[in-house]
């Protein structure tokens, strides 16, 4: 027996289209996005594109602007910051705790995440890289059994794969973070958090130095 296959509707695409194009930045944070235009441009009723927008926006990626429309979230430098902060703090400990527990099976699921980050690579498919980025930092705390720090860091997700996305623009990063990514699993093999956790602040502050440095919308 195959599993049904359940068609999408048409709210599902418009947000899954809108969002793609948010996060590889197909949209100038700069523009101001309007249901009309939206509903002329993918060639749909409005209804829809309110529904996906108003998801959008609770989701921290779209800000509204009264009797105007809506523009894609600027991060600011001070944010990126604080996020970067967070993050270094939250997932470096996540490693510590990790480190004197891991089990093989947890080493070989990370591995697979990174595996098919290749994958993505290759495919130059930026979106899924980045989703299986986020779900390898993901794995980490609940492999740690830190689930409020795993929440956390999922608060934080839609700003967090803005920013990866835009580090992603220099020519090599995502070959880059593979081989990071790699470095911090050997850590935990050998059961050195202390190492896991240094790796995963420099990995986390390299991002943060690329973004400052290329051009964004």
């Amino acid at each position: 027996m195959q599993p049904i296959k359940k068609n999408k509707t048409t709210k599902e695409i418009v947000y899954e289209k809108l969002k793609t194009a948010i996060l590889i930045g197909s949209i100038n944070n700069q523009e101001i996005l309007t249901e009309t235009m939206l509903s002329e441009a993918l060639e749909t009723s409005r209804t829809p594109i309110r529904e996906a927008v108003a998801d959008l926006t609770k989701e921290g990626l779209l800000v509204h602007i009264p009797r105007k429309g809506f523009h894609v979230r600027e991060i600011t430098e001070n944010e990126k910051d604080q996020i970067i902060f967070l993050r270094s703090a939250i997932e470096s400990e996540g490693l510590k705790k990790l480190a004197s527990t891991v089990t093989k099976e947890q080493i070989v699921e990370l591995l697979e995440i990174v595996g098919n980050q290749e994958t993505s690579m290759k495919e130059d498919d930026r979106v899924r890289y980045i989703e299986l980025d986020q779900l390898f930092h993901q794995q980490i705390l609940e492999f740690a059994n830190q689930n409020i720090l795993s929440q956390l860091l999922q608060d934080m997700y839609n700003l967090t794969r803005l920013i990866g996305h835009h580090a992603l623009m220099k020519d090599g990063r995502m070959r880059e973070v593979l081989k990071e990514h790699k470095e911090i699993i050997q850590s935990l093999e050998i059961n050195d958090g202390d190492k896991a956790a240094q790796l995963m602040k420099e990995h986390l502050e390299i991002t943060k130095e690329i973004v400052k440095t290329v051009k964004t919308n």
